[in-house]
């Protein structure tokens, strides 16, 4: 094979390989909006999501819970004019007793990580409402740069959830519309 025979094989063969890309992008986009129309959002119906200055019940005073964007948390504390609302807290903060989940899954930080969000020990999760059941993912730290297998506790719906924070928690994922309470 002459020079110029091999540079149009190295030639078509990064246009084959080109195109390729091209039409894998094109498939991957057409199954996402297919899924997407397939599988709509899960809504959590009923539930307020919390939001930066957005009003909270008394009762939840003092609970911090994490907003969807996953980065800010929030406490709910009382604001002037004898109203209660989320305000967000600035990183790092001492480990909170009291958490809300509304809905989707939030994912704090244990003692088997710098800064945690939440300790170990006795917890109770009290669903509010009567429909919602507590749900706790917990994985801990077995050593260095070693993570067990995540442990699941779920409760029934309407039904309180007692629990144990497990020592060397790494992370735990808290789902429902459910008041997580240190014992």
């Amino acid at each position: 094979m002459d020079g110029q025979s091999v540079d149009r094989l190295r030639t078509n063969r990064r246009v084959v390989k080109g195109r390729g890309r091209q039409r894998y992008l094109g498939v991957g986009l057409g199954v996402a909006a297919g899924a997407a129309m397939l599988f709509p959002a899960v809504t959590y119906a009923d539930v307020t999501v919390p939001a930066t200055g957005s009003p909270c019940p008394a009762e939840l005073a003092g609970s911090m819970t994490l907003l969807p964007d996953e980065r800010t948390y929030v406490r709910c504390e009382e604001q002037p004019g004898a109203d209660f609302g989320w305000r967000q807290v600035q990183t790092p903060f001492d480990p909170n007793d009291t958490w809300l989940s509304y809905g989707p899954a939030i994912t704090l930080h244990g003692q088997g990580m710098r800064n945690p969000n939440l300790t170990s020990g006795s917890w109770i999760a009290t669903p509010q409402d009567t429909e919602t059941s507590c749900k706790a993912t917990q994985t801990t730290v077995v050593e260095a740069g070693v993570l067990a297998e995540p442990e699941s506790t779920e409760g029934e719906p309407g039904t309180v959830l007692a629990l144990q924070m497990l020592p060397r928690l790494f992370y735990v994922e808290l789902a429902g519309n459910c008041l997580w309470a240190k014992q």
